[in-house]
């Protein structure tokens, strides 16, 4: 079994940066030379379909190309790539496809149902991340929103997913980051002081953006109902799921804080905050550049009222962003926080990542 402080799932630095690399050129390369990115926005589909997929096969190829570098390289270091396999056990291959359905359906749903800025696409993406690792969680992001718009048949059917797989592929490996540091092991009993410090800085954070969700959705006159309203009533069943799902993220968290004394719900807080920000700075050109801000989900009104305050369409898709996506991140990093407390320890054990995913009083009774 591996040990907490195991060195032998890191890759090799040079790989990294070479992958990285690889990664940048393809992907300028393709966009510059190959992505058509001029036909303008169709009515009828609300977007720029065109260059949407222009995006999604430019991206996933250069994803493809830097993990092919990635992994030569490691081999060309060690004679083994490692870090990759050690990431694919039969249990991960097993999750991965089940993660996929839960990110399309639930995300669908929201997208088809809720007119309110969250999307809860990446509940699986998360999930496989922290449990596997970066590698597989990026892999899951990714085939979920390819799989999303160019497999799946309506009533789950999305236009606008494909575009965006590159923005599920990093959240998927901050989740195996986060997982691999131990953010998402549980931390119960912790002393007053470590609570207060802890607990402090969460509740600041949750308040901050209560406070700028509740500015965005009043700044435009007729912003939408919150209740589920569709034709299909599956997808109305499930708005309410992850209605409630939000509506009952902070009451879990101050829950885990203050009745379970559960430091991890301010590292939930955290990671949920900064894997937001950066899935927020990567999809607001995208979402400015291929859809004019528009993707027929719940976000769609912050983006019209950041324009009708006066900022442009780049502007205005990253304020949306930067309100929506770190509070569905939060909510999403919590869903997965209970799933992993409600499997079995020895369940968890047997994932790649799942010892970091455990409690370990011997180690944490004198630090969190």
């Amino acid at each position: 079994m591996r040990l907490a402080g195991s060195t032998s799932m890191r890759p090799p630095t040079l790989a990294l940066v070479a992958g990285a690399a690889a990664f940048l050129v393809v992907a300028a390369g393709g966009i510059v030379g190959f992505g058509n990115f001029s036909t303008g926005i169709d009515p009828a589909a609300g977007g720029d379909v065109v260059g949407a997929n222009s995006f999604a096969v430019v991206l996933a190829v250069a994803l493809v190309v830097a993990f092919a570098v990635y992994a030569g390289v490691e081999y060309a270091q060690t004679g083994r790539i490692e870090s990759i396999s050690s990431q694919f056990d039969t249990r991960t291959v097993v999750l991965m496809p089940f993660a996929i359905a839960l990110n399309i359906v639930l995300g669908q749903a929201v997208a088809g149902a809720l007119k309110v800025p969250i999307y809860l696409d990446s509940i699986g993406t998360i999930l496989v991340g922290a449990l596997a690792g970066p590698i597989p969680g990026a892999v899951t992001g990714l085939l979920s929103n390819l799989l999303w718009t160019y497999v799946v048949p309506p009533p789950f059917h999305s236009d606008f997913a494909g575009a965006f797989a590159i923005v599920a592929a990093m959240i998927g490996v901050m989740a195996g980051l986060f997982g691999r540091a131990g953010w998402l092991r549980p931390r119960p009993d912790r002393s007053f002081a470590q609570l207060a410090l802890g607990g402090g800085v969460a509740i600041v954070l949750i308040l901050g953006l209560s406070y700028l969700a509740a500015v965005g959705y009043q700044t435009i006159i007729g912003a939408p109902a919150l209740s589920p309203q569709a034709d299909n009533q599956l997808f109305v069943v499930l708005g309410w799921i992850a209605l409630i799902l939000v509506g009952g993220t902070i009451l879990g968290l101050l829950a885990l804080l203050f009745i379970r004394r559960d430091l991890t719900a301010a590292y939930v807080v955290v990671a949920g905050i900064a894997t937001g920000i950066v899935a927020a700075l990567i999809s607001a050109p995208i979402s400015a550049n291929v859809f004019s801000g528009v993707t027929g989900a719940g976000t769609d009104f912050l983006v019209a009222a950041f324009r009708q305050a006066g900022a442009d369409v780049q502007a205005a898709t990253l304020g949306q962003g930067l309100i929506s996506d770190p509070i569905d991140k939060v909510t999403t990093y919590f869903v997965v926080y209970l799933i992993l407390s409600a499997m079995a320890r020895r369940i968890k054990a047997r994932f790649p990542q799942g010892e970091r995913l455990i409690e370990q009083p011997e180690i944490e009774g004198a630090a969190a």
